[in-house]
Order: C-alpha cells, then sequence, then structure tokens
C-alpha cells in the first residue's frame, strides 16, 4: 500500500514535465490501449516490445502462501493494487519517453549553434584583369560562412573566352577565376554569383553556368535562379551551388527537354515549340528508357543566306528547324516514330492561289436577282470544288523530303510518306533512330548531294554570323584607336551609340566577315604605323593584339599607335600605315598554360581584311640663325615680313589660286599650306609667299619685290603690284637713312 500513498505525487511530476511535449490526444489513446492489455506490452521509440507480467498472475501465485492476507481485504483492494502496477509501468514508460526528448532538444540546441556560428554572409569580389592595373568591381559574389569568403581570390580572364563556348553556345557574361588562397581552409559547398547579360532569349535558348575545372573538363549547371539583387542593383545573376573552384562563365545554349518512354507510348509536344510533337506507340522500346531533344530554329533569312551561295538551292522553298534527338543505343525503335514539325508552305503559292480564286468567285458570282436560291448553291459547290482541286493541284507540285544525321554523316531518308496537314505541319514515320532531322520542300526535285550539301552548310551557318570591322578614334586622342567586331545586323546601331561615345571622326568599316561565337581576329600592322606594344619589342609585324568575338558580347579592343620612322612618309602630311587582320577558328586554338594561342601561326591563310590606318605628323621647330634673317630682310631688294602680311590680307580665294600657279609652286607645297592654314584666306596666302620667298636663290642683288609685283600683274592686280613697289622703295629709302 506504499506504493499506492507514493504514486500520485510522482505521476504528477510526470504528467507536468511532459505537458508541453505530448499532446492531450496521444496520452488519451496511450492510457486506453494499456488499460485494454492484461499482458502490458510496451512499445518503445525503437519499436521493442517489452512484455511484463500480468497483476492476476502475481495474485495467483501468492494465494497459497499469502491468502489470508487478501482474505480480509475486498475485490476493490484487489482492483486497486492492479491499477497502481499498470500506472507504475506506464511511470516507467514515460519517463524513458522524457528523457529522450531531452536529448533531443539538447542535439538541436547544438546543431542551432552551429548554424549560428556558420551563418552564410554574401560578399562581392572585385576581378583583377590581367594585363590592365584597374580592377572590376563586384566581379562576382560569394555566398558563404563568416571568414570562408575572405580565402578566396578572382580575376578576370577574358582572354580564355575563346574555349569557353562549343556548339551554338554563346557567351553572355566575362570569365571569372575563382580560386583558393594558399594556406586557407574552404568548406564546400560554396554559392558563387555571376553577373550576365543576355540579349537574345527565347523558348529554343536557355541560360547555364559553366564551370571548368583544373584539370580543363568542362561541366553544366543550371542556375538556382537568374535575378536579384546584388551589390545594391537589380539585374541578372546566375546563382549556382559549387563543390570544387575554376573558371566560371555564364553561357546561352540550346534548351534540352529531356522525356521519359514508358512501355505503353507517349505522345510528346516539346515545350520549346507545342507544334512539334514526338508520338511513341506502345512498345516502342522494350524497356522504358530516356530521351533528350534539342531545337534550332532555321529562320527565312539564314536560309535566304545560303541559298545565295549556290544556284542549285533556288528550288527550296522552306526548311523545318533542325531537330536534335537522343536515344540510347542499347535500345532499338520496335514500332514506328511518329513525328510532326512545321515546315513552312511557298508564300509566293499561297498568294497566287488567292489571287486565281477571287478572279474565279469574280466570274462565277452573279447578281441575286437573275440567280435562283438553287442556282446559288450550285455555284456556291462549283467554286468550293474548284478551289480545293486548284489547292491540291498546287500542292502537288511542290516536294517533301527528309534529311537525317548519323554518326555526323547527313543523308536523305528514301522509303517516307509525308503527309501534309493544317498551318504547314507536316508529319513522317521513323522506323530507326537518329541524330539530327530536317523536312525539307522543294518546288521541284534535287540531287540527293546538294541537299546533304544544303543540311551541312545550315548546319554550320547557324552558328555563324555577319560581322563588320570598324575603326575608329576621337578627335582629341588621334594615337588611340578603337577596333570594334560588330554583328553586321546592328551596325547602324553600334556605329551610332559609338558616335555618341566622342568617336565623331570618320569610322573605317570592312566589308562583312563570317565569324563563329569565340573565334578571333588577330591583327598585325605593316607600313610605317604599329602599336605601342610593337614598338617596345621591334617587332612590328607579329600578331601580338588579338579580338575574340562573341555576338552578345561587346568586342572592343583599344590600340595606341605610334609611328615606326619619324622621317618616314616625307611626301605626306601624315604617317601612312594598314591594320592587316587574319581569322582564327576555335579548333585552331589550344590551352598553352593559362593562354589561348594558334596552334601554328604559319597556317592562318589569307587575311580576311585590311584597314588603313593614319597618323598626324608632329610639328618640329627648326632653329634657323636669327642673324641671316635679319641680314636677308635688311637687303635691299628684299620682302619683309610686314609687307607680306599687308599683301595677303588684300587677296581673295580667287586671286591666291591665280597667284600660285604664277610663282609656279609645287603642288604638295600646296597641299602642305592647306593643312597648316587651315580655313583662314590671310594665313595661306601669308604661308605661300613666304615659302616662295624661302625657295629663292639667296643672291644678295636680285629684285624679289619686282618679281612679285609681275606675278601680281598677271593674276590680275596691277593696282596691288603698283603699290608693293612704292612700299618696296619707301621701305628701301627707310632703312638707307638709317
Amino acid at each position: 500500500m506504499e506504493i499506492l500513498h507514493l504514486y500520485p505525487e510522482e505521476i504528477l511530476t510526470v504528467d507536468a514535465a511532459l505537458q508541453e511535449s505530448k499532446d492531450p490526444e496521444e496520452d488519451k489513446n496511450y492510457l486506453d490501449c494499456h488499460e485494454s492489455k492484461s499482458g502490458h506490452e510496451l512499445k518503445t521509440e525503437d519499436d521493442q516490445t517489452l512484455r511484463r507480467p500480468s497483476p492476476d498472475a502475481d495474485l495467483t501465485s501468492a494465494s497459497n502462501s499469502d491468502s489470508f492476507v487478501y482474505n480480509d481485504g475486498t475485490e476493490s483492494g484487489q482492483r486497486k493494487e492492479v491499477k497502481g502496477q499498470e500506472r507504475e509501468n506506464m511511470l516507467e514508460s514515460r519517463i524513458d519517453l522524457l528523457e529522450k526528448t531531452k536529448k533531443d532538444t539538447e542535439r538541436t540546441d547544438e546543431k542551432s549553434k552551429e548554424e549560428t556560428n556558420s551563418e552564410l554572409i554574401t560578399v562581392g569580389l572585385a576581378g583583377h584583369q590581367e594585363g590592365s592595373q584597374s580592377d572590376v568591381p563586384d566581379a562576382c559574389f560569394i555566398r558563404a560562412p563568416i571568414g570562408v569568403a575572405e580565402g578566396l581570390t578572382c580575376a578576370v580572364v577574358d582572354t580564355l573566352s575563346c574555349l569557353m563556348v562549343t556548339g551554338s553556345e554563346e557567351l553572355v557574361s566575362r570569365v571569372i577565376r575563382v580560386k583558393v588562397q594558399d594556406g586557407a581552409n574552404l568548406r564546400f559547398p560554396v554559392t558563387v554569383v555571376v553577373p550576365f547579360c543576355a540579349r537574345y532569349r527565347g523558348n529554343y535558348r536557355d541560360i547555364a553556368v559553366k564551370v571548368v575545372n583544373r584539370e580543363w573538363r568542362a561541366s553544366y549547371i543550371s542556375p538556382i535562379t537568374t535575378e536579384g539583387t546584388y551589390g545594391g542593383q537589380r539585374g541578372s545573376f546566375a546563382e549556382v551551388r559549387v563543390y570544387s573552384l575554376g573558371l566560371f562563365a555564364v553561357v546561352s545554349c540550346l534548351k534540352r527537354e529531356s522525356y521519359t518512354v514508358p512501355r505503353r507510348g507517349l505522345s510528346h509536344k516539346l515545350p520549346m515549340d507545342p507544334r512539334i510533337c514526338l508520338n511513341y506507340l506502345p512498345g516502342s522500346f522494350s524497356a522504358p528508357i530516356m530521351a533528350q531533344s534539342m531545337i534550332q530554329p532555321v529562320d527565312a533569312v539564314l536560309l535566304a543566306a545560303v541559298k545565295s551561295r549556290s544556284d542549285a538551292y533556288h528550288l527550296v522553298v522552306s526548311t523545318s528547324p533542325l531537330l536534335y534527338l537522343t536515344h540510347p543505343s542499347s535500345q532499338p525503335l520496335r514500332r514506328p516514330l511518329t513525328l510532326t514539325l512545321p515546315c513552312p508552305p511557298n508564300p509566293d503559292k499561297k498568294r497566287d492561289s488567292r489571287r486565281q480564286r477571287e478572279e474565279t468567285e469574280h466570274r462565277h458570282t452573279r447578281p441575286v436577282s437573275a440567280a435562283a436560291a438553287w442556282d446559288q448553291a450550285s455555284s456556291h459547290r462549283m467554286r468550293m470544288l474548284g478551289s480545293c482541286v486548284q489547292s491540291s493541284n498546287e500542292m502537288s507540285t511542290e516536294m517533301l523530303i527528309v534529311l537525317v544525321s548519323k554518326d555526323k554523316q547527313w543523308s536523305v531518308l528514301d522509303n517516307v510518306t509525308i503527309r501534309n496537314q493544317q498551318n504547314g505541319l507536316v508529319s513522317f514515320e521513323l522506323t530507326e533512330s537518329f541524330d539530327r532531322l530536317l523536312v525539307v520542300r522543294l518546288l521541284s526535285p534535287v540531287q540527293p548531294g546538294c541537299l546533304t550539301s544544303l543540311a551541312e552548310e545550315l548546319e554550320e551557318s547557324v552558328c555563324c554570323h555577319a560581322v563588320t570591322v570598324v575603326l575608329g578614334r576621337r578627335q582629341n586622342d588621334p594615337h588611340t584607336v578603337l577596333v570594334a567586331a560588330l554583328p553586321s545586323r546592328d551596325l547602324s546601331w553600334d556605329t551610332s551609340k559609338l558616335q555618341a561615345q566622342g568617336y565623331n571622326g570618320l569610322l573605317e568599316t570592312s566589308s562583312e566577315i563570317y565569324m563563329c561565337e569565340g573565334e578571333q581576329l588577330l591583327l598585325c600592322f605593316s607600313g610605317n604605323i604599329t602599336s605601342t606594344v610593337g614598338a617596345q619589342t621591334n617587332q612590328h609585324d607579329v600578331l601580338s593584339e588579338r579580338l575574340t568575338f562573341h555576338s552578345q558580347r561587346k568586342n572592343h579592343l583599344l590600340l595606341h599607335l605610334t609611328e615606326v620612322d619619324p622621317f618616314g612618309n616625307y611626301s605626306s602630311p601624315h604617317y601612312k600605315g594598314t591594320a592587316v587582320f587574319y581569322k582564327v577558328t576555335r579548333g585552331q586554338l589550344e590551352w598553352r598554360g593559362d593562354k589561348a594561342v594558334p596552334m601554328d601561326p604559319k597556317l592562318l591563310g589569307d587575311p580576311v581584311c585590311k584597314l588603313p590606318l593614319t597618323l598626324p605628323k608632329k610639328t618640329r621647330s627648326i632653329n634657323r640663325p636669327i642673324v641671316a634673317r635679319v641680314k636677308l630682310c635688311e637687303e635691299n631688294d628684299s620682302l619683309s615680313d610686314s609687307l607680306l602680311l599687308w599683301l595677303s590680307a588684300k587677296l581673295s580665294e580667287e586671286e591666291i589660286t591665280q597667284l600660285m600657279l604664277c610663282l609656279r609652286l609645287r603642288r604638295s607645297a600646296t597641299q602642305l599650306v592647306k593643312l597648316r592654314a587651315g580655313d583662314s584666306l590671310s594665313i595661306r596666302a601669308f604661308q605661300i609667299l613666304t615659302m616662295w620667298r624661302r625657295g629663292l636663290p639667296a643672291a644678295p642683288h636680285q629684285p624679289k619685290a619686282s618679281q612679285l609685283a609681275h606675278c601680281l600683274a598677271k593674276s590680275g592686280r596691277p593696282d596691288l603690284a603698283r603699290e608693293l613697289l612704292l612700299r618696296q622703295a619707301a621701305a628701301t629709302r627707310q632703312g638707307l637713312l638709317k
């Protein structure tokens, strides 16, 4: 009976301790469950069942020896003792549960303390540019625990951008190298945020972060988000979580769609273009497979550019998009695969058929008063039938050809039925898997070899861009030249932006050059002009400068020019030279240390363009003896500067031209005078007269004034000639008196 007296105090303490950790409904179920069982099966957290002996069994075994004790009690006493035993067992289970809850709470507190100590912060890293003393602020952002970001360094290595893109990828950000400082302890994962700017984004392209490790192995990571606010600015930022560091770049690539084909079949419309549908019949594969697809659109402008290269392509009306399909090679197709692709009809025939249909309707249409109801219905049926027959005849003149590629080899797919559907859609069946597919609409049959070459040129042209090389300079800094590789489609817009930036002079432009993403233009100089780098190394014709083309990046290169020979081009007022550009493809580049260099510079071939360069000559001061000049001016028949200044102010532009002919000056001398004098007529006339005076022989008694007066009278100004002689005579008399 001592247990009965002690139990209420203990059970109240336990219930108060477990009040917050356990639900009241669970307590109720717990009690009901244990009171209904006589064997008292207690289930712990580990689902282990502990069996305790029944109180009835204890009473039965003790009835032989201690029966006199229980005989004096009543039945209510037995129930109380059984109930006390049950409560004792329940108390032990609750104490175990309380201890385990306490341990879990301590573990959670320790974990929260660790998370507090490793709180994440976002730090912007300035990127050091190779070959430049200035850094790029906030080249990338790092989100890591406190103290981790200080152990990372960031560098901008745009010189490696040519090797960061492959295939149809387009670079839309800088190339960033992130690495760990020596001795720093870094815990992964680390969140890297790279800013980017994508001009052209659509349903067919996607954004990915390309990471190249130390072994030059590339991997692609889909960003967690592409928009955000970093460094106080909101814009496009690609955020990824990585477990290794290296080179980071954001690329725009074709969107890849992955889907599973079950055994029961699948009808799948690609989200990039819902018009494209792939219909797998049940049992197409022996087991469920994973397939991938990509779409490369072919627009009408690109097709027209390819058709202009060969006369054999003129019969091509339109093409479908390039469809890339990837199926597991171990699972061949067991049933036909039905494909639906868009292939636009001939727009010229649509206009012709519409015009003919309108003419036919106009011929068969009569006034309502002159036609009966049944006659109108029959004529309407005739017009509809005629238009249907006409359209079917027109469609029958065109041909649809399916081109397929396997192991990078294009071929024409024979024995395939292509069905025309509405809205320019076509469908056909495939009995085997191919890598790439293309549907071509033709006006008449074309040789298979021409069609395969068309597919190859289309596949190459979708990655090529028409580029124009532009040279520009500011008027206040003629020795600094900007070289820009601009897409031809945006040439007028980009040149207007350059002019707004101060490049107001004449822009030298090249003809169109076709370049792919990541290809380079190597620059060398010829003539009497070179870059300051070439002048320092005394290697003027070495390919020292390079410009990498990216269709969605700013492709600018600043050059500082200087002359090779300061005494060269003596017959010209400018130094002259030429900028020669060579194209280097991505296949001709290789990694060499931390740089991308051509494999063999001797195999570059012919230059793709040449642009002229000019530099103004420096004005040189020539030290002449002052005494000799005074002596010449003191000659009796010499022409003083004051007299020539008076005469130059009296002449007009036509008279100056006539006087130059009479004085018999060289043409190069007159051009030099125009460059030096500018638009001022008086200064130009004075320069001409002084140049003529210097060219006269230094004879002591040569009649210079009389020669100039004769030329003035011959050019139509005898009055100036007479006044010139009078002034010269007065100056001579005044000199003699002195």
